[in-house]
């Protein structure tokens, strides 16, 4: 039992630094535009075929990582530019909606594409390693350290960096920071570049762990807004705590339930924070 509890705690660190990266995204996004991005699920799927392109192209996963961050980046702003800034003005709602159309849009496209097919980023057996009875794939050791590195290069770039010090100003409060003279136009395109980036690394460590299919960022769409919110959504700080606590949770719950409810598990948690402190574990009352 207590063997089988370590296992699944390693696998919940795998998933929740796949969840983090994605939630610090929806985060970002949130928090500069004050919409929730329901397209960021399917950015994320299009960073992993972005990536498996790149592949495809004779380079290593880890070579094709950086440049499908790059790409995803592009095709992040360009949304924004084609469609999202022409609504901006409108109702969030009408924001929300758009955005669904926007995933449909994706999916539709790596459907066209790819095909409707499972596919992986290569084959054959790794060799695990081996810590007592735990098992540790290789894949999940370099997606752990890759997260890690992505996060401590964000706050990095938050916290040292003239336009990520705008970021969070903007974040903090709109009205001020435009008024102190912050451009907010070249800070909403960073903030989609970062919410791009980020996405597409989710994106090739969810098919690094799993396999590639359309679908795959859609699937885990829920538990990413789970732990934005509940680390408090907005918060890029916030969405580190909250993406380790739902994937270790969900991982963990298999030792009672049918791995079939593992999402059901992320909505439990949301829909818990959301009775019990609206405003996430770092966010503050409005």
């Amino acid at each position: 039992m207590l063997m089988e509890l370590l296992q699944l705690l390693v696998y919940g660190i795998v998933l929740g630094s796949i969840l983090t990266l994605g939630a610090i995204g929806v985060s970002m996004i949130f928090g500069i535009l004050k919409f929730a991005n329901f397209a960021h699920g399917d950015l994320m799927t299009s960073g992993a075929y972005l990536g498996l392109l790149f592949v495809g192209l004779g380079l290593s996963v880890w070579l094709a990582l950086p440049l499908a961050m790059a790409a995803t980046a592009l095709l992040a702003v360009a949304l924004d530019q084609l469609l999202y800034r022409r609504l901006r003005r409108t109702a969030p709602v009408i924001l929300l909606i758009s955005s669904f159309g926007v995933a449909l849009i994706l999916r539709s496209l790596i459907q066209l594409i790819w095909g409707p097919d499972i596919l992986v980023y290569r084959t054959g057996i790794q060799m695990p390693y081996r810590v007592g009875d735990v098992i540790l794939k290789p894949d999940h050791l370099w997606i752990v350290l890759g997260a890690v590195g992505l996060v401590v290069g964000m706050h990095l770039f938050l916290s040292r960096s003239k336009m990520g010090k705008a970021m969070r100003a903007m974040s903090d409060n709109m009205d001020l920071a435009l008024i102190s003279g912050i451009p907010a136009e070249r800070v909403i395109v960073w903030t989609w570049i970062m919410g791009g980036a980020m996405a597409a690394a989710a994106g090739v460590f969810l098919g690094l762990d799993t396999r590639l299919h359309p679908v795959m960022g859609w699937g885990v769409l829920l538990p990413i807004f789970a732990a934005a919110i509940l680390g408090g959504i907005g918060k890029p700080y916030g969405a580190i705590a909250g993406g380790m606590v739902i994937g270790i949770a969900m991982e963990v719950s298999t030792l009672f339930l049918n791995p079939t409810y593992k999402p059901a598990v992320a909505f439990a948690i949301m829909v818990v924070m959301l009775i019990v402190r609206p405003q996430g574990l770092f966010g503050r009352r409005a």
